[in-house]
């Protein structure tokens, strides 16, 4: 029997890749197109006879690389960019990594034929298309007979991939490649006329939506953007394995619908239209919609929310109801003041009119839902796996919590109204709608925790949400959800922890991180943050914290903070919960009462607040085990706990009158 060695294997760049992106379908694309070639690195394995360790591929996935699975077809990516196998010690490593290469060029090539089907194979825009796909993927790998965990970060270390320089104008959506049309100058007529071909083709329509009005992209960008039209037709076959036997590789048929932010920022909005008894005017609105002409962009689009609205439109079941169809179809862009800005000057009067007519069907519809401009990107993420996965006689444990709670991740965003991007091994990234975010994220680590229990290994979940503005980039945010759950999820709280920001056009506005423990209510049913908001929400005319009380909360924190000269807290935590209830009491909560609160009430109401503010830690030993929880040093209360209910309670619009 020959020696069994280790193969390692990993893929990218996933930022590059992933995170740079101008529309979520971007997004969804990189990450995946990244899983599929991680799928194709593993088909290559099991051809020479490896076996795959950790992680295990999700059951049927591999079947439907090669034109064999059965079911449901895969959407969203479900293999990390990194795993292991077992190899003979006759394993042609090298043979893994050809494979891939070919596979992607095979792809591009694909796209290549449908979109630019008159383009000549000689020219310039061939010459770059043929440059950055033989020379973009950054794959590392190693074979050993160790079982050293960090062999395969060392070899990246060697940093051994190096693109050649690009020259030339530069795409819109990643940093640093060339875009495809060749031209010397940004905005020149050679470059307008190329982009402008590929966009008007008759027999490609869809070229119209998926290419925007000026946007430039590069080749690896235009297949992220392009791949998903034209993947169900896709099909080659890779000779030269080792085993003599080709590999082959199908597409399957992939739902292009992925929600944009803005639309999902309006997902309840919509949902309170649908609901709403007025069919007429409701119908007003479509019209209203329709006319500014923002396009059908989401008529594939599947929320839960909306498609639970569109059955029962006005209370009763309506099998073709074209009126909620219709208006859930609009681009997300339509709801939102100020997002459409490149309409031609010769019909910005027409426009505005349009506008104020869709303004006024709306207003007319008296909701109580506020139309919100900002969307939720989460992600997730196990930790302390690492130190489990050196010990072989747990990894089948592990392999098999993982299928389990992955198994469960689409069921539970999508109970969420979330759109899924990715959620493979540990790791999950998904967008959602403000409200459901926080509910969302405690119910996958409910998940997790789960699919772990009587393994005896302790591993939990951390996560972060982004609230983001719709007009910020988008790239932005998914790079500093990563930035987010590392550094302040993990290292700032101990891990087993979740952490905010809210992103505003201005720039980050709040950011708060607790661990779980801290994060959930006694019972661990509920996030205390969630919980707060709604209650405010629910008042009827009896607010619970008035906006006066949120306004003075930055300001008495100041003051009761330790400071350099005076590095003692200035009052215990049983001075600071009476003296914050009395500001509560004097903010003006009594105006419209009927009964009034004692200090002991609006003590009980403030101190889940003031907990949300007293930032915590977790502390564990090497293990990730006996933990211990304490408050961070200095003791300082932080404004950005309270300032987060308001913002979910307000759903980040500032009331009228507001002082900030």
């Amino acid at each position: 029997m020959s020696q069994q060695h280790t193969f390692h294997f990993t893929i990218g760049p996933v930022q590059g890749f992933v995170a740079q992106a101008r529309r979520t379908r971007d997004f969804w694309a990189g990450s995946f197109l990244l899983s599929w070639l991680s799928g194709v690195a593993m088909l290559a394995v099991q051809k020479q006879g490896g076996e795959i360790e950790f992680p295990r591929p999700s059951a049927g996935y591999l079947d439907w690389l090669e034109g064999e699975g059965k079911g449901q077809s895969p959407r969203q990516g479900a293999i990390p960019n990194r795993f292991k196998a077992r190899v003979s010690q006759s394993f042609n490593a090298r043979q893994v990594e050809n494979t891939v290469r070919e596979a992607w060029i095979a792809l591009a090539e694909h796209v290549w034929c449908q979109d630019f089907p008159n383009l000549a194979r000689d020219g310039e825009s061939r010459r770059i298309w043929e440059r950055q796909h033989a020379n973009f993927w950054e794959i590392s790998w190693i074979v050993t007979s160790s079982e050293a965990s960090d062999l395969l970060d060392r070899r990246k270390n060697w940093r051994s991939h190096l693109p050649p320089p690009e020259p030339g104008v530069k795409c819109m959506v990643m940093d640093g490649w060339q875009e495809l049309s060749g031209a010397a100058r940004p905005n020149s007529h050679d470059q307008q006329r190329f982009w402008q071909d590929v966009r008007s083709q008759p027999e490609n329509r869809s070229l119209l939506t998926d290419l925007a009005e000026g946007e430039k992209l590069c080749a690896i960008a235009f297949v992220k953007r392009r791949f998903a039209r034209h993947f169900e037709a896709f099909k080659t076959d890779i000779k030269g394995a080792p085993s003599g036997e080709n590999l082959k590789l199908r597409g399957w048929k992939l739902e292009t619908g992925v929600p944009s932010v803005s639309y999902m920022a309006a997902a309840h909005w919509l949902e309170a239209v649908l609901w709403h008894p007025d069919t007429a005017q409701v119908q007003k609105v479509l019209e209203t919609a329709e006319a500014l002409d923002c396009g059908n962009d989401e008529w594939k689009t599947r929320i839960r929310c909306l498609e639970e609205a569109v059955k029962k439109f006005n209370g009763k079941v309506r099998k073709k109801d074209r009126i909620s169809r219709r208006l859930i179809a609009r681009n997300g862009s339509v709801f939102f003041d100020g997002v459409r800005d490149d309409v031609p000057p010769s019909q910005q009067q027409a426009q505005q009119r349009n506008l104020t007519a869709f303004k006024t069907a709306v207003k007319e519809l008296k909701l109580d839902a506020p139309l919100s401009p900002f969307y939720a990107i989460l992600l997730m993420d196990g930790d302390s796996l690492g130190v489990h996965m050196g010990d072989r006689e747990k990894q089948p444990k592990i392999a098999a919590a993982l299928d389990q709670f992955t198994g469960e991740v689409p069921r539970i965003v999508q109970s969420h109204n979330g759109f899924l991007v990715y959620a493979g091994g540990d790791d999950v990234l998904a967008i959602l709608p403000l409200e459901d975010a926080l509910v969302c994220a405690k119910a996958l680590r409910d998940a997790y925790l789960q699919a772990f229990e009587g393994t005896d290994i302790p591993s939990t979940l951390s996560g972060a949400i982004e609230f983001a503005h719709i007009k910020m980039p988008l790239g932005r945010i998914l790079s500093d959800a990563h930035d987010l759950l590392d550094h302040v999820a993990k290292d700032g709280c101990g891990r087993n922890a979740l952490a905010v920001r809210v992103w505003k056009p201005g720039g980050c506005d709040i950011e708060w991180g607790q661990p779980w423990r801290v994060a959930l209510d006694d019972k661990c049913r509920n996030v205390m943050l969630q919980q707060l908001a709604d209650e405010i929400e629910k008042q009827d005319g009896e607010t619970t914290f008035s906006n006066a009380f949120f306004y003075k909360i930055r300001e008495r924190f100041e003051l009761l903070n330790p400071t350099k000269h005076h590095p003692e807290a200035v009052l215990t935590e049983e001075q600071e919960a009476l003296l914050l209830a009395s500001e509560y009491l004097s903010s003006g909560v009594h105006q419209g009462r009927t009964t009034k609160i004692t200090l002991a009430q609006a003590r009980e109401l403030v101190e889940p607040l003031l907990q949300q503010c007293r930032p915590q830690e977790r502390k564990t030993d090497a293990h990730g085990q006996n933990a211990t929880f304490c408050v961070k040093q200095p003791k300082r209360l932080e404004p950005d706990g309270a300032l987060l209910v308001r913002f979910l309670a307000h759903k980040g619009i500032e009331p009228r009158g507001s002082l900030r």
